[in-house]
């Protein structure tokens, strides 16, 4: 199977170019032919010899993701879900916001972290997503919008999809190259946020990476005993573990970082809890944001949406100990909001159709 041309880096393209037989300026070419005029076939590539695309058709592909549904909210949110190569299914999110367009990428099939609460967990990861098949997300989003005919780009990326991008770490760096190189997408590095559940030792690494590309931490709970219950990677990286790897970063980076905190009814969202959180983050509080998320029940799942008074109590309180914070705004909730949902959806309808199909042979 030929594997997708929006895996490799600039400087690997050049390289490998080079390896086979082509003159350095051809990468040029072939990345603004990618990037810039966004064909979907080597063919179109006008400028480029007939060798190189022939080269380049022999050992790489275009297109990986086929678009299998598409939702459109009546805000403006539009979601995708992608078919790959193999079979599998994967959910892009677009959504509006007045500071421009917003990606939301998923970097693997199915996700091993285990939080309690998500849809995306619900099936279990069968493999990581080529760094290839995470730009094509991009890709495929951005000639959506080509098509629309109104100049629009997508100038925001966060990798919150499927999947957790620090256990597929390589793949993850290689597409945050690509995206955010300037002879291509040009997406800036502080337009882009990548989303972990707490790989301590990742944090490390991503601190070390020497780049502008910003961290959000899915934090959930302020002690050990509660976050445990509702996310398994707890276990193994404890807030003992987690937080020291954050005041790494920070002290590494001076960049701020965000705490996502999903807000679950009479589970995490008292009062107590936002003290605890208050007093866990008070000595990084001048390099901290906490993004308050009301929770997009999910079907078979035991958790409830906050109410709207909890969710003010807990914003105030983390505000009045100089915690600064927002209520995340919703996007796209009259199609499948929650991450993870029209996936875990489709493949169930895929199941009973096979069985109907079993039934009746």
């Amino acid at each position: 199977m030929k594997r997708s041309i929006y895996g490799l880096t600039f400087d690997q393209l050049t390289d490998w170019l080079i390896d086979h037989g082509e003159k350095k300026f051809r990468s040029k070419q072939v990345w603004d032919w990618l990037y810039q005029k966004r064909v979907t076939d080597f063919s179109q590539m006008k400028n480029v010899n007939q060798s190189c695309i022939d080269v380049l058709d022999e050992h790489f592909t275009i297109e990986t993701l086929s678009e299998e549904i598409k939702q459109e909210s009546k805000d403006g949110t539009v979601k995708f879900l992608f078919k790959l190569d193999d079979g599998n299914v994967i959910e892009t999110v677009l959504m509006r916001f007045n500071y421009g367009l917003s990606v939301c990428v998923t970097t693997q099939v199915g996700c091993n972290i285990g939080c309690s609460f998500c849809a995306s967990g619900i099936l279990r990861k069968s493999r990581d997503l080529s760094s290839g098949e995470i730009v094509e997300q991009i890709m495929q989003v951005q000639q959506h919008l080509d098509k629309q005919g109104n100049d629009e780009r997508v100038s925001h990326i966060v990798v919150m999809g499927i999947g957790e991008p620090f256990d597929n770490y390589d793949n993850l760096i290689d597409f945050l190259k690509v995206v955010n190189d300037q002879k291509g997408l040009s997406i800036g590095a502080r337009h882009i946020t990548v989303s972990t559940s707490g790989i301590a030792p990742k944090m490390y690494e991503f601190a070390d990476e020497g780049i502008q590309i910003n961290l959000a931490l899915s934090i959930h709970a302020p002690n050990n005993e509660l976050r445990t219950q509702i996310m398994k990677i707890n276990r193994a990286y404890p807030l003992e573990k987690l937080m020291p790897a954050i005041d790494y970063y920070l002290e590494k980076t001076n960049r701020r970082i965000t705490f996502e905190y999903i807000l679950l009814k009479d589970v995490n969202d008292h009062k107590k809890e936002a003290e605890e959180l208050a007093e866990l983050l008070k000595d990084k509080r001048h390099l901290s944001y906490v993004n308050l998320i009301p929770y997009n029940p999910v079907a078979d799942h035991p958790y409830e949406r906050s109410e709207k008074e909890a969710i003010l109590t807990f914003y105030q309180t983390l505000m009045d100990r100089g915690i600064k914070c927002g209520v995340r705004t919703e996007h796209g909730t009259d199609i499948d909001a929650a991450c993870g949902q029209l996936r875990s959806k489709q493949i169930e309808k895929e199941k009973a159709r096979k069985k109907k199909k079993m039934q009746t042979n």
